[in-house]
């Protein structure tokens, strides 16, 4: 039986990384490979990279003697994904304009330098959905995650589109305007802290606690239906124009889909909408796999068309 073609994905978070190979051929993740280290997006390079390093060599070293053959990154922006380089200053400074392949690789185990691929996190997280999760058999799919913030991906056919009419730009909602703001302070854990201030509420830190009391109090269940409500009429020019047959929810707030999507569905039929609407099945696990899809040679080279221009 030949081997299996293994890859390395990776989760890039501002306090952790997280890490786990992947079997491409099979299209799962592996039992055991699972390796996280913590650190301080604000430390020093060699810090960060050892970090980095540390959790690779983890995960390497589970999987030994089986051949790797690559790493994917799954990363947030502003990032030079073609090239492997990072230009944000909000975080990781001090790894700004760093090329990360030739930083990172001298630091893996001994005969492990590898080639590095690099992604969003919010698209590689929706090719994860598309590629094994809920968007599984659907062409168009949308991946939304609604947490601190709001991330999302427009997939076709597994790739996701970041240029054309069909999508905003670089496939980014968050930052268009909505209502007196912008749509990242309507989909966040923010606007809910906000909101339940505003009712004159007890001060709530999360989702998670109003989620705990809706059964019980009805304005907490009428403030869930407003944020469904509020989501449909943001998502629906989008979901029309990109003409999308599936719509996976991930993060922290998808666990209140049941509180607000029957308001959110009730008004996207209203626009006519009808798809699949779903919470993420597989989790953080998406974002590894769809990091590490990035060593496949023949879906690199469908992504590497449509990477984002910095």
């Amino acid at each position: 039986m030949p081997s299996p073609t293994l890859s390395i994905g990776v989760d890039i978070g501002g306090t952790h990384i997280s890490c786990a190979a992947v079997d491409l051929d099979a299209g799962r993740l592996l039992p055991g490979s699972l390796s996280r280290m913590s650190y301080n997006h604000e430390a020093a390079a060699d810090q960060i990279l050892l970090a980095w390093a540390t959790a690779l060599n983890s995960t390497l070293a589970k999987v030994a003697p089986a051949p790797v053959k690559g790493i994917g990154f799954a990363i947030p922006g502003p990032f030079d994904y073609r090239n492997g380089v990072s230009k944000m200053q909000h975080k990781f400074k001090h790894l700004y304009d760093l090329r990360i392949p030739e930083a990172l690789n001298g630091l893996l185990s001994p005969g492990h330098e590898l080639p590095m691929r690099f992604l969003n996190d919010a698209s590689a997280f929706g090719v994860g959905e598309a590629w094994l999760g809920e968007g599984k058999g659907y062409d168009k799919v949308v991946v939304i995650t609604l947490g601190t913030g709001f991330g999302s991906a427009f997939l076709d056919r597994g790739v996701p589109v970041v240029l054309g009419e069909s999508v905003p730009p670089e496939g980014c909602l968050w930052h268009l305007p909505f209502r007196d703001g912008i749509a990242d302070q309507y989909f966040s854990t923010g606007w809910f802290v906000r909101e339940n201030e505003r009712l004159g509420r007890p001060p709530v830190q999360g989702v998670k606690e109003l989620i705990e009391k809706a059964g019980d109090e009805p304005v907490v269940q009428g403030m869930f239906e407003r944020f469904g409500q509020n989501l449909a009429e943001c998502l629906s020019p989008w979901l029309r124009r990109f003409g999308a047959q599936a719509l996976v929810i991930g993060g922290n707030i998808a666990h209140a889909l049941p509180l607000f999507g029957g308001s959110f569905k009730a008004d996207l039929a209203v626009q006519g909408l009808r798809l699949h609407v779903a919470p993420s099945a597989l989790l953080e696990e998406a974002a590894l796999l769809g990091s590490a899809r990035l060593i496949d040679d023949a879906f690199w080279k469908r992504v590497s068309l449509h990477l984002p221009a910095i």
